[in-house]
């Protein structure tokens, strides 16, 4: 066999292989669970359906992207809607704040509740738009893995380019720069969870992240027919068009290389496949010290710590009835962001009085629930696993601590009467099932004022014609960036492939 083999269905080597195809590369993807989507993954019982993994998508061109690589249209494979509000906050002191699809609307609840930060969030934006400027043209579509990767500046320093670097705000954290803005805690703390996208502190991860508020507020926040399942089989649909082999139930346990080259992969059952380049949709720092080990493991694990990000409590809930002051999208804040991050990320404890994320899809998707019913997804973020942590004790009390907080802030006093199915995932569960590092969500922490933005690049350095996608790669978590991880991965490996043909032929 030979031709690229990827390892791992999730959205990123989805993407890798619907582009990789669709250029004409013959391509064969294992996944060891039955399913393809990795983390995109359903739950269905009892007349309910939940999606069980990412649930907000933003920044659909990067699917359009992926779909016109193949002279598809994405509008045949997905239905997509876009929702407002966004988001909808609630806070402990009976605040309500939505955060509106059209910022002036934004603009104008933030200003009725702290009239100085209607301005503080138009000058906000303003940084947000500008550092999202930037990351679109030196940070993404390419393979980046430290600063030299994304411009050089020896070859183009000018006034602009300067510019730019300055934009980046090396200095300041996230928090830093909201605060900078923005006078009222619950504004902010409303706009420092964009952070909770790539599972980091806003105290710890640098500014540049704020680009992340423009990325959502003005590309949208969208909303698959179908939940966010439909996303993943929307790509295998267009992938098994375009020939690629599937094999699922098939789980790789080692990459076989050569003089320093990706040559084959290894599977449990002791099946070799070889292949001319390899894609790893699993988890950066488990391929390099799982799949490949030795000396190649030591040479990535000696560079800067690669720190896991947050991991996190899910419960899946099946209400008899609707809470209709839930709109799609629902965050329930913390008393307090420092007691909350500060437990995740600096003792490595569950919060004591934690945020909540309520998915509530009924709102736009009646058919989550038989009727008058409610589907409800409910995130809660963790630290990612300690060899102190045991969920299966854990699990009980936390639950009471989250349903006690959606009592409490959420106006859902009730929720336990109204419950007729539920299903949780814990940091463990997370951690077996998706061969994620320590069970953490969304890859690698992003903390550090230079560094944090930085993932492993898509093309390894420490091992030829291996390619590396998904949310612990750069450009890092989150559905748009996991699937354009995949089709960086694609592309990298494309003129590689191309360039070496060019190469031999010339000989």
């Amino acid at each position: 066999m030979s031709g690229t083999g990827i390892i791992g269905g999730g959205l990123g080597g989805l993407a890798a292989a619907c582009t990789l195809a669709a250029r004409g590369h013959k391509v064969t993807l294992f996944e060891k669970n039955p399913w393809l989507g990795g983390k995109a993954a359903v739950l269905e019982e009892g007349g309910f359906r939940f999606d069980m993994g990412p649930t907000i998508l933003t920044m659909p061109r990067v699917l359009e992207r992926i779909f016109a690589e193949a002279g598809r249209n994405l509008s045949d494979y997905l239905t997509l809607v876009r929702l407002d509000p966004q988001w909808r906050c609630f806070y402990d002191d009976g605040t309500v704040l939505d955060l509106g699809n059209d910022p002036r609307d934004s603009r104008k609840a933030i200003g009725a509740l702290s009239p100085r930060d209607a301005k503080g969030f138009d000058d906000f934006m303003a940084v947000a738009k500008r550092l999202a400027d930037v990351s679109d043209r030196f940070f993404f579509w390419k393979s980046v893995e430290d600063l030299k990767d994304t411009m050089d500046l020896k070859a183009n320093m000018s006034l602009e380019t300067l510019s730019d670097v300055m934009a980046l705000r090396m200095h300041r954290t996230v928090a830093g720069q909201i605060k900078k803005n923005v006078a009222d805690p619950r504004v902010r703390q409303m706009l420092e969870h964009f952070i909770q996208y790539v599972g980091s502190s806003p105290l710890a991860s640098p500014a540049v992240l704020c680009g992340i508020a423009q990325m959502q507020s003005g590309e949208g926040v969208w909303y698959p027919m179908g939940g966010t399942r439909a996303v993943p089989l929307a790509l295998t649909r267009l992938a098994e068009e375009l020939g690629v082999d599937f094999r699922t139930g098939v789980d790789v346990t080692r990459i076989h290389t050569e003089n320093g080259q990706a040559k084959a992969v290894v599977t449990s059952e002791g099946e070799r496949f070889a292949f001319d380049r390899i894609v790893s949709n699993m988890d950066s720092v488990r391929t390099y010290r799982e799949l490949i080990g030795g000396s190649v493991w030591d040479a990535f694990s000696k560079g800067r710590p690669r720190e896991a990000a947050c991991s996190g409590v899910v419960l899946y809930l099946g209400l008899d009835r609707a809470y209709e002051h839930l709109a799609h999208h629902n965050f329930v804040f913390s008393r307090s962001p420092e007691e909350e991050f500060g437990a995740i990320y600096d003792r490595g404890e569950p919060a004591p009085d934690p945020t909540a994320y309520i998915a509530a899809p009924a709102r736009t998707e009646a058919g989550v629930a038989p009727e008058g019913g409610e589907a409800l997804y409910v995130l809660v973020h963790t630290p990612y696993l300690r060899d102190r942590h045991d969920w299966s004790k854990m699990l009980p009390q936390y639950r009471r601590v989250i349903l006690d907080k959606l009592a409490r802030t959420a106006g859902m006093a009730d929720i336990e009467e109204r419950i007729v199915v539920e299903r949780a995932l814990t940091p463990q569960d997370i951690h077996d099932r998706y061969k994620v590092l320590n069970g953490a969500i969304y890859g690698l922490a992003s903390h550090g004022k230079v560094l944090g933005a930085f993932k492993p690049g898509n093309r390894s350095r420490q091992v030829r014609n291996l390619y590396l996608a998904g949310g612990s790669a750069h450009p890092g978590p989150g559905m748009p960036m996991a699937l354009m991880s995949g089709w960086i991965a694609a592309d990298s490996l494309h003129k590689d492939a191309t360039s070496n043909a060019r190469v031999v032929a010339a000989q």
